[in-house]
């Protein structure tokens, strides 16, 4: 694996079945990191490594989701 977080996130998302139109994370402002794309239904803004923990715990492979879409609310419930 890779040694930076979004780095590692993203090719465990690719790991998982995500294309990055899909699902991806990405930089953001203050060393925040987005989860984004067509399969989530707004962005997940948080620290690398918690959008890290997220993915490997709480994202599940792209062939489970279905038709369904994550919502960042349940995620961050789920975190509990």
């Amino acid at each position: 694996m890779r040694d930076d977080p979004i780095g590692r996130a993203n090719e465990l998302l690719r790991e998982k079945g995500y294309a990055e139109r899909d699902l991806a994370v990405f930089p953001a402002l203050h060393g925040r990191v987005l989860l984004k794309g067509n399969r989530i239904l707004s962005p997940f803004s948080d620290e690398p490594e918690l959008v890290l923990r997220v993915i490997d715990q709480l994202v599940p492979p792209e062939a489970e989701l279905g038709a369904k879409v994550l919502r960042p609310a349940d995620l961050r419930a789920r975190l509990g």
